[in-house]
Order: structure tokens, then sequence, then C-alpha cells
């Protein structure tokens, strides 16, 4: 069985459109160098980060394969931007891969995240299938950690960010609108910033970033920068290295005065109103735990929109006097028409 199988698989690679049209090079966010054919249209994605970005780049009919758990990973009200996806086979995430529905779909690159595992780049890479590597990290000792510690975290995630939207434009093709995306991204951060800086660190506001199963988000993350530009105190920075699980004993002893809860966790903001070991907390007491709206992507790695939006979106949250003047809904549909092509339909309470 395992003889016909390799055969076929053999068989199948040899028919893939890749290696007869190979002629350019572009390096990845490993820093791995990989041969591409000179036009790409037919890409599997097993990176939510990387689905989410081709999206924006207007370039999802690019994707003929995704990773099985995208509505888990970007929200269930994703499918909604982009519907083409639910239609899409799946076949694997981002620590694996199903080998025979890869060689079925007949991609000529696979994105993967930066910490894909080095025999699961070596199963793709050996059928003939360029392999491109996504980290949105400038980092070129920890590219491959999940949980780096970065010397300069903002100078690593906003030129890794400008690098990966750069890199994935470049292999789909879609150059312009990767400079576009990059443009809006990072031309909306100073008005935060001028509006926050009269607020001294000793007056800014405690806040913990609550995910499923008490884990959260400490120093070495994007989420840690997301909350200092919008003018927070990130209680884990000191004492969590990355993404991990917490206690409920470190959670009393933070004792965070604004808890937010990210758009695909509404089941959090649930467990947190009606579990009693949580009304100990002051973010609790004062009625301060907020789920964030769909835009306002808190994950571990930078988003266009989180950037533009969710930054903004925290400050005016946690200091509301200082932005009474920007109205969010209209940011945020003007962003969505011009990005995913369809108005933002969902809330910024």
């Amino acid at each position: 069985m395992r003889t016909l199988l390799s055969s076929v698989l053999l068989l199948a690679a040899s028919l893939l459109p890749f290696s007869a049209f190979a002629d350019r090079q572009v390096t990845d966010q490993l820093g791995r160098q990989v041969t591409l054919p000179d036009r790409v249209d037919r890409v599997v994605v097993l990176q939510h980060q990387t689905l989410n970005l081709l999206v924006q780049l207007d370039a999802t009919k690019t994707v003929v394969g995704i990773l099985s758990n995208w509505k888990q990973q970007l929200g269930d009200g994703y499918q909604r931007l982009a519907p083409e996806l639910t239609t899409l086979p799946t076949l694997g995430d981002l620590t694996h891969v199903d080998v025979e529905k890869l060689v079925a779909l007949h991609p000529q690159v696979v994105f993967v995240t930066n910490y894909a595992p080095q025999e699961m780049i070596d199963q793709i890479q050996n059928l003939g299938i360029a392999v491109i590597a996504i980290s949105l990290r400038a980092d070129d000792k920890q590219q491959s950690r999940l949980n780096p510690v970065l010397a300069n975290e903002e100078q690593a995630y906003n030129e890794g960010l400008k690098e990966g939207i750069r890199l994935i434009g470049q292999v789909v093709n879609h150059p312009q609108q990767a400079e576009a995306l990059i443009k809006a991204t990072f031309s909306q951060r100073q008005l935060t910033a001028e509006r926050l800086k009269t607020i001294p660190v000793s007056q800014r506001i405690r806040v913990y970033m609550a995910n499923p199963d008490f884990t959260t988000y400490g120093s070495g993350k994007y989420t840690g920068l997301m909350m200092a530009h919008a003018g927070a105190l990130n209680v884990a920075a000191a004492t969590v290295k990355g993404y991990k699980q917490v206690s409920m004993e470190q959670i009393l002893a933070w004792d965070p005065q604004v808890i937010f809860v990210q758009d695909r966790y509404p089941q959090v903001i649930d467990e947190i109103n009606q579990q009693p070991a949580w009304q100990a907390v002051d973010a609790v007491k004062n009625h301060r735990v907020y789920l964030m709206p769909e835009y306002a992507k808190a994950w571990g790695y930078p988003m266009p929109e989180a950037l533009a939006l969710g930054e903004l979106w925290m400050a005016k949250k946690l200091y509301p006097e200082k932005f009474r003047d920007i109205d969010m809904q209209k940011k945020a549909d003007e962003w969505y028409q011009r990005f995913y092509r369809t108005h933002y339909t969902g809330s910024n309470e």
C-alpha cells in the first residue's frame, strides 16, 4: 500500500505545473531562497494570517486550498468577507498537511507559518511544490520560533509586516495592492500617538487580554505593541514571554482595570461574567470587559486592520474623552470597502 501511495505521489508531482515554468526567485521570511513560476495562480494557504492578507490583497481567486480550522482562527463572521473560502478544500493546519489532498490540488505554492515543522516543509518541497514561510517578523535569528525574545519588538513587527505583505504580493503577482495596503496600514498610527502623548506612564490603564483557557499574550508578541500604541499597560508583559497559560491567582494579583477579549473568542466573555473568581477583578467589578470588533485583531502577529483600526478603537475605549470625534463605524466601513470590497456591518461596542 505504501509503495502504491509513493508511486501515486511521484506521478502527481511530475504532473504539477511548477517545475516547467520556474524562472524567478524570492526570499521567504525564514531567509530561504525559493524558486517560483513567473505567474502564480494556484496557492494553498496553511496559515490564517496569510489567508487574511491574501483576501485584503484581492487575491482570493489564487487560493485553491486552505487550513482546516480557518473559521476558528479568523472568526465565524469572516466567511461573509470572503464567501468563496467556504467552498475550498481543507487539507491541514499550521503544523501538518494531508499530502494526498495537496497533490490533487496541483498548487504552485504553499504558504506555511514560520514555525511549521521542517519535516512538513520537506514533504511539500519533495513534491516539487514551492514553500513560502511567513513570520511577519523582521528578526533573522529567531524566525522559526513561536515565542521569540525580541530586542526591538516595534521594529521587528513593523518591518516584518511590511516585508510579509510585500512578499505575499510578490508571490501572487499583486505588488501594487501590497504597497497600497502597507501605506494604509501605517498612516493611521500618528493620530493615536499624538492624542496619547500627554498621558504619563504612571496614569496609563492596566489591561489584560483574555483568551480561552486562561491564555494571554505577554512580551514578544504584537498584542503587547497593540496595547502600548493604545496607551495601555499590558499586565502580562513582565512575566509572560510570548503566548502562554496563566493562573486565576496571577490574574487576581495583576488586577487589570480593563479586560479585552478577541472577537473570535466570544465564549470567554461569558466565562468571565459567570465564574465567581473573576468577580473580584477590578475590570469585572467596574464593567470594563470588552469584546473587540472583528477588525481589532489582537493576534500574536500583526494584521493591517489591527494597526490601522484596532489600535485606535482600543485607545478610544481606554480614553474616550480624547477620541470623542472619532467615528469608528465610519473608519471601519471605509477600510472594509477598500480592502474587503464590502461594507462593515459589525459593532464597535
